[in-house]
């Protein structure tokens, strides 16, 4: 008698080519979650640990064929999306979705790489707002983005759980703000959870580490959660103890000080 076949988590989003960020991040994490990953790559940068050089976009057709390709074989839990760099792809990605059976959609707002490189133009912007984040379960974004797509600022705890009112009234089912940028606290990490039921605070010690790919692999880490079957909300505060894990066995392969995480040390 066969099997049953597993659950699957679909990420759809770009390709680091140093291997700490992106698909990559992502598919590290569903492997570290046992759980079958599929991949549709909507970018390619050319990245390292200290920046990326270059940004190559995959016609939409091609984008398309992928993701269809990965419905059409497989029993797909949870979608991430990541980096969808212009305003076609993003539509693509919206269009690709909304003609499938709906799924969890995990949103990590990619817009500006750890170095400091855009990579999410201002009409993919738009396409964020109105297309994909009322379609999606959870919206991950960390403050920077969180600004962009209110265009408000966030200072402190106070700002940040009025940001995360702003974003479930913009449409998202669930908002994961991730706060390692408040300053507000030197030795303490706070990240919000908020949906229908209230707000909760997920606080882990700062490590003094600056990494690459946390929150591509914060919102994969969500996304395999529910695809194991975790209530959103639980799936939430697993996906930030499995990051806080990585992040404390991260380790720097490249030539700068930044490091990649350890996602096979953090698996649950």
């Amino acid at each position: 008698m066969q099997a049953p076949r597993p659950v699957c988590a679909l990420a759809i989003a770009g390709s680091d080519s140093g291997g700490g960020a992106g698909i990559q991040a992502d598919l590290k994490t569903f492997a570290a979650h046992r759980v079958h990953g599929l991949s549709a790559l909507a970018a390619l940068t050319a990245q390292h640990t200290r920046g990326v050089t270059a940004v190559h976009v995959p016609p939409a057709d091609f984008l398309r064929a992928q993701i269809d390709a990965c419905f059409d074989d497989f029993a797909i839990g949870a979608v991430k999306l990541g980096m969808l760099a212009n305003a076609e792809t993003a539509n693509t990605v919206a269009d690709a979705l909304e003609a499938r059976a709906p799924v969890p959609i995990v949103l990590d707002p990619v817009m500006v790489a750890t170095s400091g490189a855009r990579l999410l133009e201002d009409a993919a912007l738009d396409v964020l707002r109105h297309r994909l984040l009322p379609k999606s379960a959870l919206l991950t974004p960390n403050l920077p983005e969180a600004e962009l797509l209110l265009g408000i600022r966030i200072r402190d705890r106070a700002s940040m759980r009025a940001a995360s009112s702003a974003l479930l009234g913009c449409g998202a089912g669930a908002v994961l703000l991730k706060g390692g940028h408040l300053e507000e606290d030197a030795d303490t990490v706070l990240d919000l959870y908020a949906d229908a039921d209230g707000v909760q605070e997920l606080t882990h010690r700062r490590l003094p580490h600056s990494a690459h790919g946390t929150g591509c692999t914060l919102a994969s880490a969500v996304t395999a959660q529910l695809c194991l079957g975790l209530p959103l909300r639980e799936a939430c505060v697993a996906a930030t103890g499995y990051v806080h894990r990585a992040l404390a066995g991260g380790y720097a392969p490249g030539r700068s000080e930044v490091l990649v995480l350890d996602h096979i040390g953090a698996a649950p």
